[in-house]
């Protein structure tokens, strides 16, 4: 594997499980019922939209902890982490363009670095862990098996 598409996949990885991390406690507090602001002016409240319940258990009870997992086991050279990755990046591509979506369409934010890190990162973040898997698919079948 060439010394760039390592660089990529460790700065992706490394970014993915920074988010993991720090979505983790925040929807936790949502969970708890706390009202959690975001940069474009809403709330993540259970109380006024049931959808962020269920929105913190997913990602407390799966995507939080497939993100993490995957990424240690690509670390300890498991291939199987590369595939719990994939499906991490997927819910992170699922996730973040539909609450980016809602944020463009309804909220009409100022669009800041903090907006940036808040909404579209993770679905590009899982983008681009997706595409460098389909690149790399073969390599990462054959540590698998």
């Amino acid at each position: 594997m060439p010394l760039l598409s390592k660089i990529i996949l460790y700065t992706d990885l490394l970014l993915m499980g920074l988010m993991a991390v720090i979505v983790w406690p925040w929807q936790l507090l949502v969970l708890k019922g706390r009202a959690m602001k975001n940069p474009d002016g809403t709330a993540d409240d259970w109380h006024e939209q049931k959808v962020f319940y269920g929105l913190a258990v997913a990602d407390l009870a799966v995507a939080v902890p497939v993100t993490l997992t995957g990424i240690i086991l690509i670390f300890w050279g498991w291939g199987l982490g590369y595939y719990l990755t994939g499906l991490a990046s997927f819910w992170m591509v699922y996730a973040n363009v539909m609450t980016t979506a809602n944020s463009l369409r309804f909220e009409k934010p100022q669009i800041t670095l903090l907006w940036f890190f808040t909404f579209p990162l993770g679905a590009i973040l899982g983008a681009v862990y997706f595409l460098w898997s389909l690149v790399y698919f073969e390599e990462i079948f054959r540590k698998f098996y």
